[in-house]
């Protein structure tokens, strides 16, 4: 004869949300806040609306579709890959997860600084290159990061 053992339903034990969580496998922080694998769906795909956009002039103030400034081409690059970024470099520094160099991944932010103030702003590319629109004069290109002033940011 085989003793039965009662166990509590494990919806009863940890609650529905965690549950479902363990079940279909995914790591959740907390209701709302996006899983690694779907940031990195948007940041790809926001590299390659960047990526598109190659050659597209620069003018100080515009947010695309045919003309950006680089706050404006990370803008656009995100909001086509459906995120939210405000309008300045600054702002969009402030509004990323921070995170270090040997983090970083392609469709990523990188931030180049002077001090505390963010005056520039690209597409992490991989291999230590960018998307961006660079200044007055210039086309939106993919060229390799210069400064070692820089920060990175993960859009959430």
């Amino acid at each position: 004869m085989t003793a039965q053992v009662h166990v509590p339903s494990l919806f009863a034990r940890v609650g529905t949300t965690s549950v479902l969580t363990f079940a279909v496998g995914t790591t959740m922080l907390a209701p709302g806040f996006v899983n690694e694998a779907e940031a990195a769906a948007h940041s790809t795909r926001a590299l390659d609306v960047a990526a598109s956009k190659k050659g597209a002039p620069y003018r100080w103030g515009a947010t695309g579709p045919h003309r950006f400034d680089c706050s404006g081409l990370t803008l656009y690059s995100f909001k086509k890959a459906g995120k939210k970024l405000p309008r300045t470099a600054q702002q969009q520094y402030n509004k990323t997860r921070h995170i270090s160099r040997s983090q970083r991944k392609r469709g990523d932010l990188v931030f180049f600084h002077a001090g505390r103030s963010v005056y520039h702003v690209g597409i992490y590319a991989g291999s230590g290159k960018i998307w961006h629109s660079p200044k007055a004069g210039a086309v939106v290109r993919l060229e390799k990061i210069w400064s070692g002033s820089v920060w990175y940011g993960r859009v959430r």
